[in-house]
């Protein structure tokens, strides 16, 4: 295929379209008259010999071929953008970039205003987006980490990718505060008759604690799943469920949340919580603005913790 024959602009389009299934709503997202982009679209439907959009009803639905070009058409724009806005140097004075972070709910929780004020200070013009984090997403890592900036996730789930550790936390388990485990401690015998409320829970979906849990042949009893830390304690209090969650979490929950931390009692090992990004980036000066960005957002927070676990 002869790239210069091609005509860029026909990436902007196929992207619009793709996202709004609809032409006229494509249309108005890139200021172009419904004509226009109508033209456009039957010079995509030429090239893919493909009708890409197809009417049921009132509505668009994307063919086989258009869901396949959906993500990579992301992907090419979001690489096509970032190329010709790359600039010899960073300036976050004057940058209006938008920053995408992959994370979950416990991350927002220990670093997201630290690193939202941080960023306000040094960058006031650009904008911070923090965006929840999936199973789907971290299978697909290397793609997803084309157009989203960071991924901040413990090790033991994605690799052969460019990573910081950030800080080390540790795994305990939450009991409602009236429960008899409260007092007496927890056994693994009680790991395997207690109803839990597990996160992420799934084929390829846990947490490092859960995994290892079941490593060692203790296997849950799982009666809630819920993909939020945050929720967690309130599926918790006042209940028979057992769950596992971070210590620097619990520790910001309030007094009277109902729940109480116990010692987990098999080797859970560390927590290492890390920023995963795509080799691409390393030298790129924006993105190494935002790393650094990041990494004294976690010294920041966590009252200056000692990074013993770096590896750029």
């Amino acid at each position: 295929m002869n790239l210069a024959s091609l005509d860029l602009n026909l990436l902007v389009s196929l992207d619009a379209l793709l996202q709004q299934r609809s032409v006229t709503r494509a249309a108005a997202q890139m200021g172009l008259s419904q004509p226009a982009l109508s033209a456009s679209l039957a010079r995509l439907r030429r090239h893919f010999d493909d009708e890409l959009l197809t009417r049921q009803g009132n509505e668009y639905r994307l063919t086989p071929l258009a869901v396949q070009l959906k993500e990579l058409a992301r992907i090419a724009l979001s690489g096509v953008e970032r190329v010709f806005a790359a600039q010899p140097e960073f300036d976050p004075a004057s940058s209006t970039r938008e920053f995408t972070l992959l994370v979950s709910d416990y991350v927002v929780a220990i670093l997201g205003d630290t690193l939202a004020e941080l960023l306000a200070e040094e960058a006031p013009h650009t904008r911070l987006r923090l965006t929840p984090h999936s199973p789907a997403m971290v299978e697909r890592a290397d793609q997803v980490l084309l157009t989203a900036d960071l991924l901040l996730l413990p090790h033991g789930f994605v690799s052969d990718l460019s990573h910081h550790d950030l800080y080390r936390d540790e795994w305990v388990c939450v009991v409602a505060a009236d429960s008899p485990a409260a007092d007496a401690g927890l056994t693994v015998a009680d790991l395997e008759t207690l109803p839990w409320v597990v996160t992420y829970h799934g084929q390829t979906a846990s947490t490092p604690a859960a995994r290892q849990m079941r490593m060692l042949g203790i296997e849950p009893w799982v009666q809630v799943v819920n993909e939020s830390f945050l929720t967690v304690p309130a599926l918790v209090a006042g209940s028979g469920r057992i769950a596992l969650l971070q210590r620097r979490l619990v520790d910001q929950l309030p007094l009277n949340s109902g729940i109480r931390a116990l010692p987990v009692p098999f080797d859970a090992g560390p927590l290492i919580e890390t920023m995963w990004w795509h080799p691409v980036f390393d030298d790129d000066p924006e993105h190494s603005y935002l790393r650094d960005l990041v990494v004294r957002a976690a010294e920041l927070a966590l009252g200056g913790q000692p990074q013993d676990h770096r590896s750029d």
